[in-house]
């Protein structure tokens, strides 16, 4: 089975491995991201809090900020010396820095905006009549965004889960600073393309971005077809 999997396309199973590495963190930083963001987006949406707009330039400043300076305060206040790293420290016995966990705490906060905007989007497509009708019925606010908000907005919700995973497919400067390079644990596909082109294996560099090229092409085809059918 190794000689099987590092003969597929010509490539070594740790580079497979970094790959499956990279496929788990975006699984599991999407799920966060749907079951945190969505009810932050419908927040930001409706609430009339002066705090909303301070709280939605935070959500999107991954957008615009550096990669690398996310990533340096992440792992300032992901070290044993401040919270919560010293808290997560005290609370398990490891590092927070340099560790799964700690990546999956990055990539939610740096892929935050590219899920919470198209949702914030999807949920204001839906008529707001829709909405009243299901008030007027005697519908909860909860059981109308559950039951008729949520569903009618199903296309631009799974298009900011596909964008958010795809994102997280893609992400260098915020692993690189929190995880480091550590084989099965933090090495995740983006690091080890770097560390093949640093060492000039360009062959296997050459066929392991074509094929992170193909998987995000195929995502982000899918989040267009998405768009357009809910144009």
């Amino acid at each position: 089975m190794p000689d099987l999997v590092s003969s597929f396309l010509g490539l070594p199973a740790p580079l497979w491995q970094s790959l499956g590495l990279t496929l788990r963190l975006a699984t599991i930083t999407t799920l966060i991201l749907g079951t945190c963001g969505l009810p932050l987006a419908h927040w930001l949406n409706t609430t009339r809090s002066r705090l909303a707009p301070f709280i939605e330039t935070l959500v999107a400043l991954p957008v615009v900020l550096p990669p690398t300076v996310i990533g340096f305060y992440l792992l300032v206040v992901f070290s044993p010396q401040h919270p919560p790293g010293s808290w997560w420290r005290d609370a398990t016995g490891a590092s927070l820095a340099f560790s799964f966990t700690g990546l999956v705490i990055a990539s939610v906060f740096y892929s935050l905006p590219f899920a919470v905007q198209p949702f914030q989007a999807a949920l204001r497509s839906v008529p707001r009549e829709l909405l009243d009708a299901g008030t007027a019925l005697g519908a909860t606010p909860t059981r109308v965004f559950l039951r008729i908000h949520t569903p009618l907005a199903w296309r631009g919700l799974t298009a900011g889960l596909t964008l958010a995973f795809a994102h997280t497919l893609g992400e260098f400067g915020v692993v690189l600073m929190i995880g480091g390079s550590i084989p099965g644990v933090t090495k995740v596909a983006s690091i080890a393309l770097y560390d093949e082109v640093q060492s000039l294996a360009y062959p296997q560099a050459h066929t392991f971005a074509a094929t992170l090229l193909a998987l995000s092409f195929t995502l982000l085809l899918a989040v267009t077809f998405l768009q357009r059918r809910r144009s």
